[in-house]
């Protein structure tokens, strides 16, 4: 143990101390959770062509965060081919879903459901690198990447919920 987070500040991969709630951390943080969340979704085992993306995904999101940590410096980690990725996985799995008439209710299979938490917490994390970004120097593919993702996860949502045989709930207007 190090203890030398007690005072609310942690060191960035430079060595610089920074206020725990500072954006970059709070950025950071952020993309931890969704791959945290993602890994969640990993354990209610969903169909086989889900968890293979999921896996590059989790990667993914680990070299972001290593790219965010490093100040000042590019690591090229991440590039257009994935976002690429991510684009062809979400034409491959939203060939087979119906077309969308209406907004979803985040829900159905438990993998479907928490297909859809991440989801969120993908977009929040989009939000916060967008935060990040009014303060900092962070590359537009980090953005790119997470809009994209978080596609993939609602597109995902469905997919499973329809390998699941789950009926997808749609939303009524009052």
């Amino acid at each position: 143990m190090t203890k030398k987070g007690d005072e609310g500040t942690t060191s960035l991969s430079n060595g610089k101390r920074v206020s725990k709630d500072s954006v970059r951390i709070t950025a950071l943080g952020s993309v931890d959770e969704t791959n945290s969340a993602i890994g969640f979704v990993l354990s209610h085992h969903p169909v086989e062509e889900i968890v293979n993306v999921l896996k590059e995904i989790q990667n993914d999101l680990f070299n972001i965060g290593g790219e965010i940590s490093v100040v000042d410096k590019d690591l090229d980690y991440v590039s257009e081919e994935d976002v690429r990725k991510l684009e062809r996985a979400i034409t491959d799995l939203n060939s087979s879903l119906p077309p969308l008439k209406e907004f979803i209710v985040p829900g159905g299979s438990p993998a479907s459901a928490n297909l859809h938490f991440a989801r969120s917490i993908c977009r929040r994390t989009e939000r916060d690198l967008v935060s990040l970004s009014n303060h900092a120097s962070i590359k537009p593919l980090f953005l790119k990447y997470f809009n994209r993702l978080s596609d993939f996860l609602f597109v995902a949502a469905r997919y499973q919920n329809l390998k699941d045989g789950g009926e997808e709930e749609s939303w009524k207007r009052r």
